[in-house]
């Protein structure tokens, strides 16, 4: 336990030190209070940028017209389920985030476990001016047998 929280507080230092110019890319893990929050961000970060990065980009901005932004996005605010759905299932056909229309099919990530995408939800509906508290892996498991 006690290694758990020297690992938290020196995840906090590190991203306070890590400052950025402009707020609206800032991974704002730093500014999460809440531990048991916190502790699923940190790991969902590691995740996101294993997972969803490399599209979406580490600040979450996209790719101009072929990649949506998560930071900020309307869509993905709209409805945290369907989220859930999109990371584990994919997505094709035309969507609309920020008044911006996108075409580009998204991939699923069927490996990923309920806790992962649990993680992953935390970690982008806690930064960038989000807060939404933690998303578990029971909340993930209900959000997949919806139907959109």
């Amino acid at each position: 336990m006690k290694g758990r929280w020297v690992f938290l507080i020196a995840g906090l230092f590190f991203i306070a030190s890590c400052s950025s110019q402009d707020k609206k890319t800032e991974n704002t893990l730093a500014s999460i209070k809440d531990t048991k929050v916190l502790q699923y961000a940190i790991e969902g970060k590691n995740l996101y940028e294993a997972y969803c990065a490399n599209c979406h980009q580490k600040d979450g901005t996209g790719l101009g017209k072929l990649i949506p932004p998560l930071n900020p996005s309307d869509y993905m605010a709209a409805d945290v389920g369907r989220t859930a759905r999109i990371i584990k299932y994919g997505q094709s056909g035309e969507i609309i985030v920020n008044g911006q229309i996108y075409n580009q099919a998204m991939p699923g990530n069927p490996r990923l476990t309920n806790l992962e995408i649990a993680r992953i939800m935390t970690y982008i509906y806690n930064i960038w001016g989000n807060q939404e508290g933690v998303i578990d892996a029971n909340q993930v498991e209900a959000f997949l047998k919806e139907m959109d």
